[in-house]
């Protein structure tokens, strides 16, 4: 049964939200929600932890100057896990910054959210990140269940549009948010020079590294690799050009 409800995050937009119990009940989900199908979809993963203080602004930047304009000039819907953490809060500062009203989708385990006036289910629980206008939240007791859920969404939601994953700096999960866009046949484009899984898999599509998981992924022939450090117009022209 598919259940939806409004949330209050912060003071300037209301929020509404689904939870769901199986994947057959997405379609039902999003109608719900009052999103509609065929539109780009941008896919954020990743993290943003244990780099410098240069490379994080680099990143910062990313999200305001290349990445939120991008989804508001195509009038695309940007999926990502939702939390108030890392790229998602990065993404929904972003969107917030340049007055952004793109569709900003969260993805989470409901087990790992907290949510006003309710009670907490885990230690590790983290806030919803107040900028996003949707969240679908989903079975798991840990976080990465909701990798495969992102990736069903951002199907459904693209339908015959164009969809691509932009994966940056990450941990452990990454490489699973990786492996679950490939296998459902979407380009996944790391950001290299954004630090670790996202470097690691750079340096697998130069054959400079021995992971082989890095490996695997790089010979699927949907990853691709954007240099953080290149001209910002070079940015938005390359992944416009994917998008569009």
């Amino acid at each position: 049964m598919v259940n939806s409800f409004n949330l209050t995050l912060n003071s300037q937009q209301a929020a509404v939200a689904v939870t769901v119990s199986q994947t057959t009940q997405l379609p039902e989900a999003l109608a719900q929600l009052g999103l509609s199908h065929s539109h780009p979809v941008l896919v954020i993963v990743g993290g943003a932890s244990l780099i410098s203080e240069v490379d994080f602004l680099r990143i910062q930047n990313l999200f305001v100057e290349v990445l939120a304009p991008i989804a508001q000039s195509l009038g695309a819907y940007v999926v990502d896990g939702g939390t108030d953490a890392g790229v998602m809060r990065l993404m929904g500062n972003a969107r917030s910054q340049i007055n952004g009203d793109f569709p900003l989708i969260g993805v989470a385990p409901l087990a790992k959210v907290i949510l006003p006036e309710q009670t907490v289910l885990s230690e590790d629980a983290t806030a919803l990140e107040p900028h996003h206008t949707h969240f679908v939240l989903v079975p798991g007791n840990n976080w990465g269940d909701e990798s495969p859920w992102i990736v069903n969404l951002a199907t459904l939601l693209a339908n015959q549009a164009p969809s691509i994953t932009v994966l940056i700096n990450g941990g452990e999960i990454s490489f699973i948010d990786a492996l679950n866009s490939i296998i459902a046949g979407r380009l996944v484009i790391v950001i290299a020079g954004s630090g670790r899984t996202a470097d690691k898999l750079a340096s697998a599509l130069d054959r400079d590294t021995t992971d082989e998981r890095a490996q695997k992924l790089a010979a699927s022939g949907l990853l691709q690799k954007i240099d953080l450090a290149a001209k910002q117009d070079d940015l938005i022209n390359e992944i416009t050009q994917l998008l569009a």
